[in-house]
């Protein structure tokens, strides 16, 4: 059961008159930035710890 097109819509809709039209794309970059840094963090092979 997935999101259907009406309801991707009215996420949208709820998300534009919470943030502003004007916040969108700034939102839109730190979304990004944030998935990006994630996948990098997950590619990195090495141990954080030493033991």
């Amino acid at each position: 059961m997935g999101l259907g097109l009406p309801e991707l819509l009215v996420v949208l809709l709820i998300v534009i008159l919470i943030f502003g039209a004007n916040k969108l794309p700034q939102l839109g970059r730190g979304v990004g930035s944030a998935i990006r840094n994630f996948k990098d963090g997950m590619k990195d092979d090495t141990p954080d710890h030493k033991s």
